[in-house]
Parts: C-alpha cells; structure tokens; sequence
C-alpha cells in the first residue's frame, strides 16, 4: 500500500486532466452498477454466436506474415467470441499456394462467424464467366460461414495493378445474390458509403453491412503511396481523393434515417472505419437502429503480428474496457434498442 500511496503521490500533477477534453458522447453514472462480472451473453450474429460485440475487420493473406497474423486471429476470435473476416481470398481461386494462411476454422472453432472475402471487381468477372459455383466451393472449403465482398472502385482506380469496375457495384451485387445462396456481406474499404448506396444495400436479403468508414485504414492512400514510392515524379493529383468519403459516426447516421423512412432487408451493421478503441465502437452499436457489432483492423494487426500471447493480452484488456463501459457509460443519446451485450 505504501508504495502504490508514493505512486499517488509523485504522478499526481501529471495525471490532471482538461475538462475542455470530456468525452461528451456519455453520462458517466457511478452509483449505479458494480464492477462488471467479466463474463458477456451470447448473441447472434452473421449466422453463427459471438460473446463480445468485436469484429475482426478483413486485412491479410498470401504471404507468410500474413498466415501467422491470420492464425493468431482466429485464434482469439474463437476464445474470446469475436466475428472475423478473411482478407482478399482472389489467389485462392487459381491456386492453393497460399491455402494454408486462410484456412484458419481448426484454430478458431465451429460457434463464431468467418467469412470469406473478395473483390467487387473478381465477382463481376464471376458473373461474367457463370463461375458462381467456383466461389461457392471455395467458401466451402474453407468452412466459412459467407462472403464478404469488398466494394472498392477508388483503391482499383487508383492501384496500377488494378482491374476496371466496368458494371455498377449494386447491379453486380444484385446479379450475385440472384445467383448464390451464400451468406453475403457487403463492405468498402476506409471511404465509408453515402446514404444512396446505404438505402440500395440495405433494401436486399444481405448478411449485414460492414462500413469501412473514412477515419481508419484507407487502401486508396495505401495505393497512392505505393505509386508515389515507385514514381517519386508522381505529381500527386490523386492525394485529394483520400479524404473523400464518410465517417462512421455519420454512415450510423444515415442508416438510422433510412431504416425511419424505407422497409429493410438488411439488419445487421459492422461499424468500422476509425474506432479507435472500446468507447468509440459501444457508443455507435448503442446508437444504431440496427443489431451493430463494431469492427477494427490495423489495431488487431499490431498485436497479431507477435506471439499469441501478445495478442491475448490485448483482447482481454479490450474485454474488460468493454465491461467497464456497458457498466459506468450511458450514451447521451438514448439507445434505440437493448443489444444485451
């Protein structure tokens, strides 16, 4: 005790905060509830059970790195009930060279959900070709429970490998759905989506919407560094184009209008794009009209790419943030709905 009373005393002026930086998004209500018990109710979600409202947003596959990051992921997800979706499986369509770093069910178990992931620009090919099936087969194999589709058409302009979007997303989209009865998730990839795209998505049968928000990882910046790194004549009239796009905060509020004004097919949100931590993913899963998890990427990355154990630690200081918020934190706008979470 004496020593914990000495840290007191010598971190106290450096641990004074600013009250200009409150967190006005909650009530912080103290009286109300004790610590929380650390064990979190099941919920549905995506076709299969989660336990912790976390989605393992989709990043990486086809390299050694990305096998281990893939395996450690699955892992946790299957620990501590977590949903994760693969990054981009297009090399497993040709080959099973990489096979190895996506097929990842034995690590993380039957109950969570896992989803497969392509590129709109690959599905549009699939349709083309009638190849639907070589898409189902692959989901498959790989014990996933659907696919996640990445909508993307600024990161393919803009990468000088990419491939040509010659058919609007949505009328690809459709024209799958028609052709498969594959769990589907539709997702941009760090622009987020404006409220047309949102209100055509969520009028068909989809597994639910990931957001890809602006705010977090932004694969058009990501291909506009590559070609400035290998062209440093590029003259960058590109670099405008990365701060296009919508935030999470606000695709949650699109969403919630539609869902007030038009019928929805889809009910199921991944808000991802910019959550920085535990509060600012609760906070819009509260908010939301529609069954929300939130999803984070380049965080679960960093601690991916160690040992498990490294990772571990940091899920289950994310698990007990998260108990600490449901407790103490009410979101000033009042929820719409009760996740049970």
């Amino acid at each position: 005790m004496s020593d914990r009373k000495k840290d007191h005393i010598n971190m106290a002026l450096s641990s004074r905060t600013q009250k200009d930086n409150a967190d006005l998004r909650f009530h912080y209500e103290p009286l109300l509830a004790a610590h929380h018990n650390g064990r979190f109710k099941t919920f549905s979600f995506a076709g299969k059970s989660m336990k912790l409202p976390i989605w393992v947003s989709s990043m990486t596959g086809g390299t050694q790195m990305g096998g281990i990051i893939n395996r450690n992921l699955a892992r946790a997800c299957g620990e501590f009930g977590m949903g994760m979706g693969l990054g981009s499986c297009r090399t497993l369509l040709d080959s099973d060279k990489h096979w190895a770093d996506f097929n990842v069910r034995e690590y993380m178990g039957e109950d969570t959900p896992l989803y497969a992931n392509l590129g709109i620009a690959q599905i549009e090919k699939i349709i083309a070709r009638n190849q639907e099936e070589k898409v189902e087969e692959m989901v498959h194999r790989l014990n996933a429970d659907g696919l996640i589709i990445h909508v993307n058409p600024f990161q393919e302009a803009f990468q000088p490998e990419g491939d040509t979007i010659h058919v609007p997303p949505i009328e690809t989209i459709e024209a799958f759905l028609s052709r498969t009865n594959l769990r589907i998730i539709i997702k941009e990839v760090g622009q987020g989506m404006g409220p047309e795209s949102l209100r055509r998505l969520l009028s068909l049968p989809l597994e639910a919407i990931e957001f890809g928000a602006l705010g977090g990882t932004n694969f058009s910046k990501l291909e506009i560094n590559r070609i400035k790194e290998k062209n440093p004549a590029h003259l960058g009239l590109f670099d405008q184009f990365v701060s296009m796009g919508h935030s999470a905060e606000q695709m949650t509020a699109f969403v919630n209008e539609i869902t007030a004004k038009y019928p929805v097919k889809c009910r199921q949100l991944i808000i991802s794009g910019g959550i920085r931590n535990v509060t600012d993913g609760y906070y819009l899963t509260q908010i939301s009209s529609l069954k929300s998890v939130f999803g984070m990427a380049s965080a679960f990355m960093k601690y991916a790419m160690e040992d498990y154990q490294t990772l571990k630690n940091y899920v289950e200081q994310m698990q007990k943030a998260l108990g600490i918020t449901m407790q103490y934190l009410v979101p000033v706008v009042n929820p719409v709905r009760k996740t049970g979470f």
